[in-house]
């Protein structure tokens, strides 16, 4: 992962102590199909358990406006808006939450596909809690961030093995 001088900034400072680690899901669908859901940006709602919608052009530095579902038990919605810091076509989809003196809880995720061939891959994601507070959100939130970054590996492969299995009839 390259990181750019903005985010070598002490605010910004990759802890590992302070880093999400999803489950890595092997996938019979080629890196390419994978892809494709992952930048369907308006069809999370039908896949996505926890990041159920999702809106932005994936253009390097715009906007990834999000709502999300809490998965500390409570029900809620959180609005969260992000933005595209690495777009890397069939391997690598990044967005990064800023430094901003009044929440000053940056991180950035990173959504990360391995191709193991032409017909299957790998996917995981990666969540960084940065900076001084980043072991402290990792405290707070990891756990719930874990469960919801594994459940979507998890839906994200069924979707993938889905979409695979219809294109695979048709011909």
């Amino acid at each position: 992962m390259q990181w750019t001088a903005e985010e070598q900034d002490p605010r910004l400072a990759y802890n590992p102590d302070a880093v999400v680690v999803s489950v890595q899901v092997e996938i019979d669908a080629p890196a390419s199909l994978v892809w494709e859901v992952l930048t369907d940006l308006p069809r999370y709602g039908e896949w996505n358990p926890f990041c159920f919608q999702c809106e932005s052009t994936l253009e390097m530095g715009a906007p990834v406006v999000m709502k999300l579902n809490s998965y500390q038990g409570d029900g809620a919605v959180l609005d969260n808006c992000e933005y595209v810091c690495a777009f890397e076509p069939e391997r690598l989809l990044s967005w990064r939450f800023p430094h901003d003196d009044n929440w000053p809880y940056p991180a950035r995720r990173d959504q990360i596909i391995e191709s193991l061939g032409r017909e299957r891959c790998a996917y995981h994601s990666t969540d960084a809690f940065l900076g001084p507070n980043g072991i402290h959100v990792m405290r707070f939130a990891g756990g719930w961030v874990k469960r919801a970054f594994d459940d979507t590996a998890r839906a994200l492969q069924a979707r993938a093995e889905a979409l695979q299995a219809e294109r695979s009839k048709a011909h």
